[in-house]
C-alpha cells in the first residue's frame, strides 16, 4: 500500500511498506535534467550528480563511498532528460544511515574547486568512453537528429567544450535554481512503516525553502532528416523512428502494444522476421520513450553494410502491414500478456516499487495502481492499434541515424516519404 504526503513547502513524499522483505530503497528525485539546460552549460545537470559524491561538510568521499558498503548496502545516482536521482538500498534496520548519508549528499556538499576539476576530466574521459560505444551513441544521434536544436535532442551527458569550461559558480546557480523543495519528490519502498518515516523525513526536508520553479516546457518540433555518423566499426548501427506520444496521453498504453508487436521481444514482428527467418542482424528491438510533453519512438537495428538497405525495407513493409491490414487477435492477446506480466514481475523489485512512486509522482502528479495501468493495457483493441499505426507511424514522419561505415544518406533518405530533407 502507498501513501502520499505533502509537506508545506512542496516537498512531496512517498512510501509503500512491503513487510515481507528486510531491504529499504530510498530515493531523492530532482525535477531537474538535461532540458533544463541551456547551451552553454550542456551537461551540467550529470556534472552535478558527480559532485554530490566527492564530499560534504562532515564527509569525505571516501567516507560517503564505505558508509554504505560497511552494512551491505548500496548507495548509486542517475540522470535523465527531465529529472535526477539519488538512492540507496539497505537492509530496514540501515534507513536511517541511507536518509543521513542522501540527506548530507544533497544538501551539504562541498562544490570543491579541486573535486570539480578531477571530476571534469572524469566526465571528459566518460564521453570518450561513450563514443567508443556505437551501439550506444546511435540513440543520442538519433534523438540530435529528430529534436534538432531542441533541449530533448541532447545528450545527458553533454559535450566535452562545454564540461571543459563550466565554471564553479555557474554550477552552483544551477544547482540553486533547481535544488528547490518544489522540484524534490522523496520515494521509499519496502520494509518501513508510514508514520515512521515521516516522521525521520520531516524534520530534514520541512526547513528546506525556496521560490517555486515553473519549467519552460517547449515542445520539440520533430524534423525528418538522416544522419549518418561515419565510424571505422565491424557493424553499421542503425536508429529509424518517429515522434512518440507523452506519457499521460490516453493513448500511450495502446502505443505501448504497437512497440510490444513490432520490436519489443523475441516473439516481435521485426525479430522473428529480420533475425530469426533471414538471419540479416544480431540484434534488433524497439523501443518507445515517454517525456512529460513528448514521446519518441525508435527501432534499433545492428547489421552489416551490405544488409541495411534491405534491413529499411523489411522495417518499412512489417510498419505498413500493421497500418493496412492490423494485427491479429493473437499477437493483440500475447503483447497485452507480455506487458502485463512484465509490469506484475517488475514489482517484485523494490528499487522498481520504489522507481515507480517517484516516477508516476513526477509525471502524472499522482500515483497510478498497477491494477489500474494493466486495466488500460486490456482495454486496447485491434481497432486501436490500426488507428494509432496509421496515425503516428507515417514514413514521412520518421527520420534515420546511423553509426558505423554508411555513409549514403540519399539511400536512406528514400525511405521517408518525398518530403524529407538532409
Amino acid at each position: 500500500m502507498f501513501q502520499t504526503v505533502r509537506l508545506k513547502n512542496g516537498v512531496t513524499i512517498l512510501t509503500e511498506d512491503i513487510p515481507h522483505v528486510r531491504s529499504v530503497v530510498l530515493g531523492i528525485w530532482v525535477k531537474a535534467g538535461s532540458r533544463d539546460e541551456s547551451p552553454d552549460i550542456a551537461g551540467v545537470s550529470h556534472l552535478i550528480e558527480h559532485l554530490m559524491f566527492k564530499g560534504t561538510e562532515s564527509r569525505t568521499a571516501r567516507d560517503i563511498a564505505e558508509a554504505l558498503d560497511a552494512v551491505g548496502g548500496q548507495l548509486n545516482a542517475f540522470t535523465t532528460k527531465e529529472y535526477t536521482c539519488y538512492y540507496a538500498r539497505v537492509l530496514d534496520e540501515h534507513f536511517d544511515l541511507a536518509l543521513d548519508i542522501l540527506q548530507d549528499m544533497l544538501f551539504h556538499s562541498r562544490f570543491d574547486s579541486g573535486d570539480i576539476e578531477r571530476e571534469r576530466n572524469v566526465i571528459l574521459e566518460e564521453i570518450k568512453m561513450y563514443e567508443d560505444a556505437p551501439d550506444e551513441l546511435v540513440h543520442d544521434v538519433f534523438a540530435t537528429t529528430i529534436w534538432q536544436g531542441h533541449e530533448l535532442g541532447r545528450p545527458i551527458i553533454g559535450n566535452a567544450e562545454v564540461i571543459s569550461r563550466i565554471s564553479r559558480e555557474e554550477i552552483l546557480d544551477y544547482y540553486r535554481h533547481h535544488y528547490r523543495p518544489q522540484n524534490i519528490v522523496v520515494a521509499v519502498a519496502g520494509n518501513i512503516v508510514h508514520e515512521r518515516v515521516i516522521e525521520k523525513l520531516r524534520p530534514i526536508f520541512e526547513p528546506l525553502n525556496g521560490e517555486p520553479v515553473t519549467r519552460r516546457l517547449i515542445r520539440p518540433v520533430p524534423r525528418r532528416m538522416v544522419t549518418c555518423r561515419p565510424k571505422e566499426t565491424e557493424q553499421v548501427h542503425l536508429c529509424v523512428g518517429a515522434p512518440g506520444l507523452p506519457l499521460d496521453h490516453e493513448k500511450v498504453y495502446v502505443f505501448q502494444v504497437i512497440n510490444t508487436i513490432l520490436g519489443g521481444g523475441i516473439s516481435s514482428r521485426l525479430f522473428q522476421e529480420i533475425r530469426e527467418q533471414r538471419g540479416l542482424v544480431y540484434s534488433i528491438y524497439s523501443y518507445h520513450s515517454s517525456y512529460h510533453d513528448a514521446g519518441l519512438f525508435c527501432i534499433y537495428a545492428g547489421l552489416s553494410k551490405e544488409n541495411l538497405p534491405g534491413v529499411m525495407e523489411l522495417i518499412f513493409k512489417e510498419i505498413r502491414d500493421i497500418q493496412q491490414n492490423g494485427v491479429k487477435s493473437e499477437e493483440l492477446r500475447r503483447a497485452k500478456e507480455q506487458i502485463i506480466g512484465n509490469l506484475w514481475l517488475s514489482l517484485e523489485s523494490v528499487s522498481t516499487r520504489m522507481s515507480r512512486l517517484a516516477k508516476s509522482q513526477l509525471y502524472l502528479g499522482k500515483v497510478l495502481p498497477p491494477e489500474e495501468v494493466a486495466e488500460k493495457v486490456k482495454k486496447v483493441s485491434l481497432e486501436d492499434v490500426r488507428e494509432l499505426a496509421r496515425e503516428m507511424l507515417n514514413p514521412e514522419s520518421f527520420a534515420i541515424a546511423t553509426v558505423g561505415p554508411w555513409d549514403d544518406g540519399g539511400t536512406l533518405k528514400s525511405f521517408l516519404g518525398s518530403n524529407s530533407c538532409c
